[in-house]
């Protein structure tokens, strides 16, 4: 297939904007504006300057940890940033759709609904798995971008590789991953896949296993090509230079990532346990995520004396499929006590 060809004609004429930092970032800088005297937050001195709009040092850092190359990693504002970007670039309002299985992370949803995108639906099977006939059977010659979710959010389970290949080989248009949760379950990336396939599109977080969700970043990859069309159309410096900085340095200190993401499995094997055993949980549904799934027999009332408690959860019980079901994350070792004691009391 030709990717191009799924390209609105209009970003394809589209000039981006070129900002002074596009072609100098160091030197007697007296081309943007810039307060060149300093800022008024000082313990970051760098603050009274435009960040790299190509993110050059972070893609380089990034493409080293992840074992993939340079240009095929474009930086967002959250994943979110990138999922909208994707629908801008790819599909026309008002005629092409997009598909997303269901249950699943609602933002891809949203994102076609602002674009003025129609939105197809494929049920998920009842073990969270993909049903291939039925994706097959509703998707469009106007469908450009298929989005999947693997581990699937909220329900915790990975996506079968051998089916999401498949469907990257068969269908005409882009097959987007959303792997927000892989740091728990590496070794299932698609991330490397993406040099064999050019219609495959694997998305990631900083948010969840490296804790940074406060930073606000995410990043794709693609091939150069989508990568290319990403930046072209993107905000002009759209990830600030503290961001920058704080993922550099987060890539520096990735055994403590590592650290993380052990404890978290461990916490969360010991939540899993607790609940499986508890009366009142009718089931617990195995996890590759930082979070669980679990059914109980009256939701809403278990949600909201929980939340009467100060104790926080999801309530997931009107999704496809996951009726009586409520959302916990892996907290730290006294939140997960706190939440399981309080638990167990309202059942």
């Amino acid at each position: 297939m030709n990717i191009e060809n799924l390209v609105r004609e209009n970003i394809k004429k589209l000039k981006p904007y070129s900002s002074a930092r596009d072609s100098f970032l160091e030197g007697t800088l007296l081309d943007a504006n810039e307060n060149g005297i300093g800022s008024v937050w000082d313990e970051y001195a760098v603050l009274n300057r435009y960040p790299d709009p190509n993110h050059r040092k972070l893609r380089q850092a990034a493409s080293a940890y992840l074992g993939v190359n340079a240009d095929q990693l474009f930086f967002g504002v959250g994943s979110d940033e990138v999922i909208d970007l994707l629908i801008r670039i790819f599909c026309k309002p008002e005629t092409d759709s997009i598909m997303i299985t269901d249950p699943s992370y609602g933002m891809y949803e949203v994102a076609a609904d602002v674009n003025d995108v129609k939105v197809i639906k494929t049920v998920l099977d009842e073990n969270f798995q993909l049903d291939l006939n039925d994706i097959r059977e509703k998707v469009e010659a106007e469908t450009k971008i298929v989005f999947l979710c693997s581990p699937n959010n909220p329900t915790g389970n990975l996506l079968k590789k051998e089916d999401i290949l498949e469907l990257v080989n068969d269908l005409n248009c882009l097959v987007v991953i959303d792997e927000a949760y892989m740091d728990f379950a590496e070794s299932n990336s698609l991330k490397k896949e993406v040099r064999n396939f050019e219609n495959l599109i694997v998305l990631r977080t900083y948010s969840k296993a490296w804790g940074m969700a406060g930073i606000r970043c995410g990043f794709s990859v693609a091939s150069p090509y989508i990568t290319e069309l990403l930046y072209k159309v993107k905000a002009p410096y759209n990830l600030n230079m503290m961001t920058q900085k704080g993922i550099l340095k987060a890539i520096e200190n990735k055994s403590t990532k590592d650290s993380f993401v052990s404890t978290i499995i461990s916490e969360r094997e010991k939540v899993y346990s607790e609940l499986a055993k508890m009366s009142g949980v009718k089931k617990v549904y195995p996890s590759e995520a930082n979070f669980l799934i679990f059914e109980v027999e009256n939701p809403d009332e278990v949600y909201q004396t929980l939340v009467k408690k100060e104790v926080i959860i999801r309530n997931r019980s009107r999704m496809t499929r996951l009726s009586g079901c409520l959302r916990v994350s892996i907290g730290n070792s006294e939140e997960n006590e706190l939440f399981i004691n309080e638990l167990r009391r309202i059942l």
